[in-house]
């Protein structure tokens, strides 16, 4: 049987999932061959994923909902400088601008987005905004950034003097017609709480030095993240050209 700290430290992987058996107990999936665990369940991409279950798991203990504990978790990704993917620290585009991309997918099947959104913290908190206040699923650029500012979201710096002084360097190194580079590692979360039902969200501040306007697969419902209570839940992380195809 599987305990806190056993599973917190196995909770990396490329692509993550939690399926729920039709008729069945609910599983999720682990990255070790032929194990699985029952829930309630928290699962993230990469290492920093590790602090987001933390968050995670704090929620769901005090009692609250599959989705808050998804918000909570990712939003320590968000804001934690030294994750050079997600949020504060992300770095930027080609032009030097931040713009971060973020999903929210929720067990009745609602989900909210934002992609191309500026100077705000925490994307994935207006995805949600997005996704219980409006009748869309998915605002960008000036329009999420507006729709932000109107919901109380204070504008922040997200480009640390260590993403700029990266993207400095990119920018006198790069050869000609070299626009992108290689950094692509989002937060992922799915999470299954006791009681059967799913989350999960990703955000990103994508491929570093992208296009300015590049939006890749984390915000799109289907490609970067998809939640059905009925069947599992899934998020993916890697070159979003290459998911989305």
């Amino acid at each position: 049987m599987y305990n806190r700290r056993k599973f917190l430290l196995s909770s990396l992987a490329a692509s993550i999932g939690i399926s729920l058996p039709l008729g069945g107990r609910p599983i999720a999936a682990s990255h070790r061959r032929g194990e699985t665990f029952s829930g309630p369940a928290i699962i993230s991409t990469w290492k920093h994923g590790m602090a987001a279950n933390a968050a995670a798991w704090e929620h769901l203990d005090a009692g609250g909902s599959v989705l808050d504990a998804v918000e909570a978790g990712v939003k320590v990704c968000e804001a934690d400088p030294n994750v050079s993917s997600v949020g504060l620290g992300g770095f930027p585009d080609s032009s030097g601008e931040v713009t971060l991309d973020a999903c929210i997918m929720g067990p009745d099947g609602d989900a909210g987005a934002v992609a191309c959104l500026k100077n705000i913290l925490h994307p994935v908190s207006v995805a949600r905004l997005v996704m219980e206040e409006t009748p869309h699923v998915m605002l960008v650029g000036e329009g999420a950034l507006e729709f932000a500012l109107n919901r109380g979201f204070q504008k922040t710096n997200l480009l640390t003097p260590e993403a700029k002084k990266a993207w400095e360097k990119w920018k006198k190194n790069r050869e000609t017609g070299d626009t992108l580079g290689t950094g692509h590692d989002t937060i992922g979360m799915v999470a299954l709480d006791a009681g059967g039902d799913l989350a999960g969200a990703c955000t990103t501040s994508g491929l570093s030095y992208k296009l300015p306007g590049r939006v890749g697969d984390s915000p799109i419902v289907g490609a970067g993240l998809y939640v059905d209570n009925e069947v599992g839940a899934a998020a993916a992380t890697g070159l979003g050209e290459l998911v989305m195809k």
